[in-house]
């Protein structure tokens, strides 16, 4: 594990309400933003990010010492996310495409326009993946974890993880390919 990872963890370990804010402060953004690009919503990401999180705690409050302090939090989280992903998918009903998601409060409608153009069009293609694929992707190259930490969180086999990684970049190279010679 690296370094920072072991302070994290053996602060957490050591007094977990101390240190909760630490790991809040340092897994939210990129849990956000992978999250955002798996169910496509801000308020839907927002709210799984948050239910990560208060789980996350609810659950090292019950592990011992030790469990903790060998824990490997991002793979641990994203266990949890995707599971929370997973869920919302099934109850959820999602927004039909032609209905936007609502913007963040705190940007100017310029900046929105801007990420919109660009982000819009890579959320398209990743949607159109297969859900293991799309979630390989994201968790590879949008949060940056590992292809153990990957197989952890999804419960799939680390080759499988590597196939859905390779499979959904070949997939976005196809779609941008196609989309260009339009």
């Amino acid at each position: 594990m690296e370094t920072a990872q072991l302070a994290l963890t053996g602060a957490l370990a050591e007094d977990l309400d101390a240190a909760f804010p630490d790991l809040v402060r340092s897994r939210q953004d990129r849990l956000y933003s992978g999250v955002l690009r798996i169910v496509r919503h801000h308020a839907d990401a927002a709210d799984i990010t948050q239910e990560t999180l208060i789980r996350a705690y609810r659950a090292l409050r019950g592990y011992e010492t030790n469990r903790i302090q060998t824990l490997r939090l991002d793979g641990w989280l994203w266990t949890i996310a995707l599971n929370l992903c997973r869920n919302r998918a099934r109850n959820a009903h999602p927004l039909p495409s032609n209905v936007p998601d609502t913007q963040d409060p705190g940007r100017g409608p310029e900046a929105e326009a801007i990420d919109r153009t660009g982000t819009a069009a890579w959320d398209e293609r990743l949607a159109k993946l297969t859900g293991p694929q799309r979630n390989a992707v994201v968790l590879r190259h949008v949060v940056g974890l590992s292809y153990r930490e990957i197989s952890e969180a999804s419960g799939r086999p680390t080759g499988t993880v590597k196939a859905d990684v390779h499979r959904g970049l070949d997939r976005l190279k196809k779609l941008f390919e196609a989309e260009a010679m339009r």
